[in-house]
């Protein structure tokens, strides 16, 4: 029996049919592009981890410098102590830290192991807070020594550009090299100052005209390192 295209059974069901069709292809088109997302956001990831100890690397590059660099991870409690099972790399800490629900005491802080290009054992710790307009965050790596800065990479969603923005800038990651977290295995709040005394021990000087985004970048920079210092202590 002929199809009577001109019925309105044919025409709905044709409408039908290529809705389907359509929201399988763009299912499908969504599906592949959260995947692609989610690996640019790895690799992303992997640059920042790796740029805290001076390495530079690619999106085509990363993922096999990674692995040769950073050699252990882990993820540590509030306490300092090791949290068995728990794959750092998989810990969200912008998203632990924006989610209120979330109570400090049980928040999880990643630890990554790597060698830097002098072949030393280099601790990578990731810091995040807030600036003037949004979220800031970093990687802090420290010493053989568990206590000395050695390096430094931070960043930003919408600070302002020449000012606030600046704390991305080599020149102002560099001012915390040096410092140190702890003194005597007792936590060692950084001051940073917008006098100038920068130079002096366990200050840092800010970004001018950048005060609130500086005062966000020490905030940060304290609260997480003083549950690094637990962590560290704990090791020894």
């Amino acid at each position: 029996m002929a199809i009577n295209r001109d019925s309105n059974g044919y025409t709905f069901g044709f409408a039908i049919a290529l809705v389907v069709v359509v929201g399988t292809i763009l299912a499908s088109l969504s599906l592949g592009l959260a995947d692609i997302k989610k690996a640019n956001a790895e690799k992303k990831k992997k640059m920042d981890i790796l740029s805290a100890i001076g390495i530079e690397s690619t999106r085509s590059t990363v993922d096999g410098i990674y692995d040769e660099t950073v050699l252990n991870s882990f993820v540590v409690d509030a306490t300092g102590n090791v949290i068995e099972g728990e794959k750092a790399f998989s810990v969200d800490v912008r998203n632990q830290y924006r989610n209120k629900t979330i109570e400090k005491a049980d928040r999880k802080y990643p630890v990554f192991e790597a060698k830097n290009a002098e072949g030393k054992m280099i601790t990578i710790l990731p810091v995040v807070g807030a600036g003037l307009w949004g979220p800031i965050w970093g990687y802090i790596a420290i010493g053989e020594d568990n206590e000395t800065i050695a390096g430094a990479a931070f960043d930003h969603k919408g600070e302002t550009p020449g000012l606030g923005a600046e704390i991305k800038q080599s020149f102002f990651e560099d001012r915390w090299v040096g410092e140190k977290i702890s003194v005597n295995n007792e936590f060692q709040p950084i001051q940073v100052v917008k006098d100038g005394s920068g130079v002096n021990e366990m200050k840092v000087d800010g970004i001018t005209g950048g005060t609130i985004t500086s005062v966000g970048v020490g905030e940060m920079m304290n609260r997480t390192m003083a549950v690094y210092v637990k962590y560290f202590n704990n090791k020894k």
